[in-house]
C-alpha cells in the first residue's frame, strides 16, 4: 500500500538533516550495509505525535518527492539510530516563567521510489 507522509508532519521534516547509516553484519562474511537516512530534532511533543507513525512506510511529496522514509523506533537492526534525547532549551516568558522544552533526535530511513515510466 502506498501511503503519503502527512501533510500535517510536512514542516518536521524541514531542517533535517541526510545521513548514512552503516550497519555491521556480526558475519565478518558479509559486507556492511550503508542506508541513507534523515536525522530529525523535534520537540517531544511533536514526536509523540508522530509515534503512531513508526515503522511504517510513507511517500514524500514536494522537494523530496519520490522517496519514501520510514521512522526507526524499535527495529533491533538499527538499535543505534532510535531515538535519542536530544536536550533542551528554557525560555524566559514574561510571566518571569521559565519554559522547558524537551527534544528528541531521531532517523527516518529514506529510500528512492521512483517509478519508470513507459514510454
Amino acid at each position: 500500500m502506498k501511503r503519503n507522509w502527512p501533510d500535517e508532519f510536512g514542516s518536521l521534516l524541514n531542517g533535517a538533516e541526510e545521513v548514512t547509516l552503516t550497519l555491521s553484519s556480526p558475519d565478518s562474511d558479509h559486507p556492511k550495509v550503508t542506508r541513507k537516512a534523515l536525522k530529525v530534532r523535534l520537540s517531544q511533543q511533536d514526536y509523540e505525535k508522530i509515534w503512531p507513525l513508526a515503522e511504517m512506510r510513507f511517500r514524500l511529496q514536494g522537494e523530496r518527492a519520490g522517496s519514501a522514509i520510514t521512522l526507526i523506533t524499535s527495529n533491533p537492526h538499527y538499535q543505534q539510530w532510535h531515538p535519542a534525547d536530544g536536550g533542551s532549551e528554557q525560555v524566559n516568558l514574561p510571566s518571569c516563567m521559565v519554559h522547558e522544552t524537551k527534544y528528541v533526535i531521531v532517523h527516518f530511513l529514506l529510500d528512492e521510489v521512483r517509478e519508470p515510466v513507459e514510454a
